[in-house]
């Protein structure tokens, strides 16, 4: 059934276009454990004995593990944006970029001249778990590279309703704290192509460090940030009148 184009969704088309989704994908800052500095070992060592569990992992090898997640330990490599715009038809057409480096500090400054080019008063960041983990991950990386950060990340002091950040996790609570649900589980309920079709995160730092395909890994994070972008759209219920049209850089 097709659904004519009304005023109300015509505002949330409209709003789509202000909306800026990314993913973005982090490793450990260094291939070894042994590589890091002594003051970072002992830091680490510190770190890995609050997320050591029942078992007998080493420092070395919780690093290799979990390092990634943690922005005082790990790096970013890739950033994929997306963005809604309009086709010749007037209907909304994803396109995507991926921003891609081993010298995290010209990819931050890349991504973050990116983000000043857009107008600060209506843009909108979107992620999936986002406020957890994508936007504090890149504000406290660009702060370690000594990199200023853009209006869009410095919402220090700004109270949460002022925050124009979206975030689809906490758009599928509902107020509910108890739960962590991944990007994949909504993509399967959704039935949105899966973007696990090659790696998943997990699998992200043994692909940098051991394979050292980062093509492998920009390809993953495109796919997640399209994934993503159409959850809004299921999680909006704005139904496009023919099927999304994606645009890869």
């Amino acid at each position: 059934m097709q659904h004519s184009i009304g005023p109300t969704r015509s505002i949330m088309i409209q709003d789509l276009r202000d909306i800026l989704f990314l993913d973005i994908e982090t490793v450990a800052c260094e291939a070894e454990f042994d590589n890091l500095s002594e003051r970072l070992k002992v830091q680490w060592s510190r770190k890995a004995n609050f997320l050591r569990r029942n078992d007998n992992s080493t420092d070395e090898a919780l690093f290799k593990d979990r390092a990634g997640i943690h922005a005082e330990f790990g790096k970013i490599i890739c950033i994929a944006v997306a963005r809604f715009v309009d086709s010749e038809s007037g209907e909304p057409v994803l396109r995507t970029k991926v921003y891609a480096g081993h010298n995290e500090k010209e990819l931050l400054i890349t991504f973050k001249n990116m983000v000043e080019k857009l107008d600060p008063n209506s843009l909108k960041l979107c992620a999936h778990n986002g406020k957890e983990f994508d936007f504090p991950y890149l504000c406290r990386r660009m702060l370690i590279n000594d990199i200023s950060l853009p209006a869009a990340l410095n919402i220090a002091g700004r109270k949460p309703w002022d925050i124009p950040h979206l975030d689809t996790m906490e758009m599928w609570k509902f107020g509910d704290f108890k739960h962590y649900t991944s990007l994949d589980l909504l993509a399967a309920i959704f039935n949105i192509p899966t973007s696990k079709t090659d790696i998943d995160g997990s699998q992200v730092n043994a692909v940098y460090y051991d394979s050292g395909d980062l093509d492998r890994i920009k390809e993953y994070c495109q796919r997640d940030v399209i994934v993503l972008a159409k959850l809004f759209l299921k999680l909006k219920v704005i139904r496009l009148n023919s099927e999304l049209t994606v645009l890869m850089a």
